[in-house]
Parts: C-alpha cells; sequence; structure tokens
C-alpha cells in the first residue's frame, strides 16, 4: 500500500519522497551512531575549553557543543527546572487542525480526516514535548521508525528523538541537518524526520541556540559552586593541631598525624601517650560572595529562558505582585512564540505527509495547519456588561466570534442548549388596610380601558382633590414654611402615621404594577 501513493511525491519543501524512505528508519543501519557514546565535555571545563568548543561549533563540529548543552541540562538543576516550566507550558495547550482559507466541503472533510488520525497517535504529547528540546538546543530531529498500515491507514509506527551530535550542519542559502558522514554528510530523507529548527536569536544554527546564551553562566556558576564547597570545607572545619614531644621519630609523627585525620572525618582517633591534640576555632570567612556570583548566574539564566525572575524565584525586596505579573506576561508572549514556530513543523512533517500517503491532499498550499489554541478567554462578566452596549449602537457582532472570546465551544448539530427561562408572572402582593387601601388594590384586579395610573386618578379625585384645595388655601395664607408645616398637619388630625404609610406604600405598589404592565404590553406589541 506504500508503494501505491509514493510514486511521484515529494515533501512539503520539494524534496522527492523515495519508497525505501518510509519503510523503515533511516539509521536502521547506522550501527556505529546506535552505540556512540557521548563524551560529556563539561568535565573539567575551563574558559580556554570552552570558546576551544564555542569555535569548533561555529567551523562545522557541533558535536561538542550540542554534548555540552546536555551535560548543562543533566547538571545544572536551575536550567532544568526553567526549561522545564516553558517546555510543558506549550504541551499543556489545547491544539487543533484548521482548514485552508475559503475551505471547499471536501476541504472541510479532509480536516476532520486528518483529525481523527492525529488523535490515533497515543504518544502525540510524548513527541510535542520532544519537539521542545530544540528549545534550548537551536534545532532536534525525530526520526520516524516506518509507516505502517493501521485499519486501512498510514500512520508512522513510532517516532523517536535523536541527539543532536548524531548530526552536522551545512551553510548555504539556505542551512541544511544532515547526518554525521562522509563530507557534507548524509541528507534526511523525505517523509522520514520532523526536523524542528528554533529561533532564540537570528543567526547561523550554531550561534542561534538559547542554551549558547547560557554557556559563559553555567561555566561562571561552576567555578563559584565550587569555591563555595571549598570554602565551607576550609572554613566549617575546626582546626587541628597535633603536639608530639620532642625525640619522636618519623612513624611516631605519621601515627599522630593518621589520628588527626581520623577525628577529622570519624570524630574518633587514637595517639599515642604523651602527644597531643588542640582544636583552635574554625577560620573566620564571609561566603557570601560566592553566593553573590551564584544568584547573579541564575537570574542570568532565568532572564534568558523565561524573560524575567520573578516567575522563578523571589528576593524579598523588589518582588511585588505588578512585577510578577508583568514577568508572567513576558512568560506568556515566549510560549505563544515557541507554539508557532513548533505548529509550523507539525504541519509541514507530520500532517501533511499524513495527508500525501493516505491519498488526501497532496498541495501543500491548501493543506490543512496544525495550530495551538493561545487565546484566553475573556472575562464573562465584562463581556455581559459591554456587548449588549455595543449590539444597541449598531455594531454588527459575530456570535462565533463571542463564543470563541470567551471560550464556550460551539455546538453539535442535536446537541442541548441552554435557554432563557420565561419570565413568571408578577406577584400581587397582599395588603390588609383601611377603605382607602382597598380601593387602592381594586384598582389593580380591573381590566380597565385606560392606565392604572389615570384610574387612580379618577377614583381618588373627590379625596385628592378637596386636600389639594385646602393646602393651596393653607400655602396661599401661611406667612412662613413653618405655619404651613404646622397647618398640613391640622388638616388630618385624625389620621395617624400609620394610615399615610399604609397609604403611600399601596400607592407605591401601584405604580410599580402600572410600570411592569407597560414593559409587558412592549414586548407583547413586538417593540
Amino acid at each position: 500500500m506504500v508503494t501505491k501513493f509514493i510514486k511521484g511525491l515529494f515533501t512539503a519543501g520539494g524534496q522527492k519522497v523515495e519508497s525505501d524512505s518510509v519503510k523503515e528508519p533511516q539509521t536502521a543501519q547506522m550501527a556505529n551512531l546506535h552505540r556512540e557514546f557521548q563524551g560529556h565535555p563539561s568535565r573539567n571545563l575551563t574558559p580556554s575549553k570552552l570558546a576551544s568548543i564555542m569555535d569548533r561549533a561555529e567551523q562545522g563540529d557541533i558535536t561538542a557543543e550540542w554534548e555540552l548543552y546536555e551535560d548543562m541540562e543533566e547538571k545544572d538543576g536551575h536550567i532544568t527546572s526553567e526549561m522545564g516550566k516553558r517546555r510543558r507550558a506549550l504541551t499543556g495547550l489545547e491544539y487543533f487542525l484548521a482548514p485552508p482559507k475559503n475551505p471547499t466541503s471536501q476541504e472541510k472533510d479532509n480536516t476532520a480526516r486528518l483529525t481523527d488520525m492525529l488523535e490515533g497517535l497515543d504518544d502525540f504529547e510524548d513527541i510535542l514535548f520532544d519537539l521542545t528540546d530544540a528549545i534550548g538546543k537551536g534545532f532536534c530531529c525525530l526520526e520516524y521508525g516506518g509507516w505502517q498500515n493501521v485499519e486501512g491507514i498510514l500512520l508512522p509506527a513510532s517516532i523517536q528523538h535523536r541527539p543532536q551530535s548524531w548530526f552536522q550542519i551545512t551553510r548555504g542559502f539556505e542551512q541544511q541537518i544532515n547526518l554525521r558522514g562522509p563530507s557534507e554528510g548524509i541528507p534526511l530523507n523525505g517523509f522520514g524526520w520532523m526536523v524542528h529548527k528554533h529561533k532564540a536569536k537570528s543567526g547561523f544554527l550554531e550561534r542561534s541556540a538559547l542554551f549558547r546564551v547560557l554557556l559563559w553562566p553555567y561555566l561562571f556558576k561552576n567555578y563559584s559552586v565550587g569555591d563555595l564547597a571549598e570554602f565551607l570545607e576550609i572554613y566549617g572545619i575546626p582546626v587541628r593541631i597535633g603536639k608530639y614531644p620532642s625525640g619522636s621519630n618519623e612513624k611516631e609523627k605519621v601515627t599522630l598525624l593518621r589520628a588527626l585525620s581520623q577525628i577529622g572525618h570519624n570524630a574518633a582517633g587514637i595517639i599515642p601517650q604523651g602527644m597531643e591534640i588542640e582544636f583552635q576555632n574554625a577560620a573566620q570567612g564571609n561566603p557570601d560572595a560566592f553566593k553573590l556570583m551564584i544568584d547573579w548566574c541564575e537570574r542570568t539564566q532565568s532572564k534568558a529562558i523565561l524573560g524575567g525572575t520573578l516567575t522563578s524565584q523571589a528576593d524579598g525586596a523588589s518582588s511585588t505582585n505588578a512585577l510578577g505579573n508583568v514577568h508572567n506576561e513576558v512568560r506568556k508572549e515566549l510560549t505563544v512564540s515557541d507554539a508557532k514556530q513548533i505548529a509550523k513543523t507539525i504541519s509541514r512533517d507530520l500532517i501533511y505527509p499524513m495527508a500525501v500517503l493516505n491519498g488526501i491532499e497532496s498541495n501543500w498550499a491548501r493543506c490543512p495547519r496544525f495550530k495551538f489554541d493561545t487565546s484566553e478567554p475573556e472575562d464573562m462578566d465584562v463581556f455581559a456588561k459591554s456587548m449588549p452596549v455595543f449590539v444597541d449602537l449598531g455594531m454588527k457582532i459575530k456570535r462565533q466570534w463571542a463564543q470563541e472570546k470567551l471560550g464556550i465551544p460551539e455546538p453539535d448539530e442535536g446537541e442541548e442548549i441552554l435557554v432563557r427561562a420565561k419570565p413568571a408572572a408578577p406577584a400581587i402582593p397582599n395588603t390588609d388596610a383601611v377603605a382607602l387601601t382597598q380601593r387602592l388594590a381594586a384598582l389593580t384586579q380591573q381590566p380597565a380601558p385606560v392606565s392604572l395610573a389615570d384610574q387612580l386618578d379618577n377614583k381618588l379625585q373627590s379625596t385628592t382633590g378637596s386636600w389639594i384645595d385646602q393646602i393651596k388655601a393653607l400655602v396661599e395664607s401661611a406667612a412662613s414654611l413653618e405655619e404651613i408645616r404646622d397647618g398640613i398637619d391640622k388638616l388630618l388630625p385624625n389620621m395617624k402615621l400609620e394610615q399615610y404609610a399604609a397609604v403611600m406604600g399601596e400607592a407605591l405598589r401601584v405604580a410599580q404594577l402600572t410600570g411592569r404592565s407597560d414593559i409587558m404590553d412592549e414586548i407583547a406589541n413586538g417593540r
């Protein structure tokens, strides 16, 4: 089945695909690479040795430099921790396949088929993590273990990470990564590899790796840690002085020296009678200089890897919540950049080969693209308040865009969706008032052709009209506000405060029901 589709096929970069390249791994017959052991150049690393390794890498011999990168990640816990944060921030993102622009129905179906194939790769999370190895080392190569038929679909049998020391880089208009071999090396087979180049800075691959920036801080930190260990060994143990009597021979002196050594490590020892051992206070010294250098190196490493220090360690002085949020935003920007670079590689070296070998799509320009979802949901509370305002202003807002902003997935056809509940009928409060309040309550039950406010005014005109006339006469005859106040109180001397409150309360209820009635009328009329 492989050879059925392989004739006349090319990679996204234009390289011809041979049938043998998809049957078995290219390195299957290269036993020398599989039996190769690393040289661990970090051992006895000195400034001159480091400079020599970096110079050789620029001249094409990258093996020692990339082996040193491996040692750095293995020996320096701070680098391992910071790189773990950056790499796993990427593997935690959701991903999807996006169809080309203005897709046809067939291209949408192709995207769905490739999505199902991608979900069929059980170890895809491991593949994704291995690709992030290029973030620190500049590039990484994952080799396909051949393509196998799984229920009529061609999928990679396995995808294995290969050490960077297996490869060499050739310079030209575009740098090529080849397997180590004669002259410029052995070109990588089409559809046989995932090759990811990750740019931490511009330039040739030998100099664009993130770890290259960390080489000197790593060396300085190693020196400082070693010096601190030696300082603690010398200044942390009390000085022991042995005294032997005059006339002692060499054998007795050696015996005393051995006893001093035993006391230092075993806290016990024996000496001949007549000899003495004195313990002096430990020599005075200050390790702060070594700690200062170590802290500087680690802060430099954090800045290079995560773009800041406050997402890694707090110094108690400048570490505020605001600054921490700023540093975290920088870290998010790095994650987005990493995601975009790796997504391009997956689209070119995994999705496109699956599409071609399974006869789905042979046009790279129209092939679905792998993408990470790096968007963050908007604040729903803010959106709920602002969106109706924008709609009322006449802005044309797509529902799909709003759902994407809020992180709400589009429901599939036939799925249940939330709907607004119908508003319950307003409850009419019960009341137990005097005759006047009973008249007001009765008005709320009448389906009058006029509004409740007009009804209220008509029904109470006989009572309120006389009140208004009396108050008008009082205001015209009064000489001061105090007279008006006292006069109003005398108009209805037998009416208590509770009766005033009952009447006003019922009037307010009528006003509230009137407002609700107007709203319901507007809804019923479609306004």
